[in-house]
């Protein structure tokens, strides 16, 4: 391949087996620069760094579409896995929802219907 850097952009319309071919390749090309550097005093160092960083690129566009298509198959399902779920702080993901927070319970609805909040005027001095 020996193309060194690799676009993001370009890695998102391809499929799981072109990407991890791609994979494959980067992987194998940078085993063979590091063995290169061993042999040889002319370091390689920026095209090695390249090559690592291309390497992420694709395992982090593989990982994404793996997620996505998680996320897909969890959509309606009762439980979603703890990795899927919004991070958020855990006072959050412990607090009440709108609905929840919303409800009257019976008790406080008769007491509020008995005893209504009392009105009072205030004489102006």
């Amino acid at each position: 391949m020996s193309s060194g850097k690799v676009k993001a952009g370009q890695l998102w319309n391809k499929n799981k087996d072109e990407l991890t071919k791609q994979l494959n390749e980067l992987k194998t090309e940078l085993g063979q620069l590091r063995i290169q550097k061993i042999v040889s005093s002319g370091t390689k160092l920026n095209k090695i760094h390249d090559l690592r960083k291309s390497i992420a690129r694709v395992l982090t566009i593989i990982n994404a579409k793996q997620r996505a298509q998680l996320r897909l198959f969890y959509k309606n399902k009762k439980y979603i896995p703890l990795d899927l779920r919004p991070k958020q702080t855990r006072a959050i993901r412990r607090r009440l929802s709108a609905k929840e927070s919303s409800v009257v319970l019976e008790k406080r609805r008769k007491r509020n219907t008995h005893f209504p909040q009392r009105k009072f005027a205030v004489k102006a001095a």
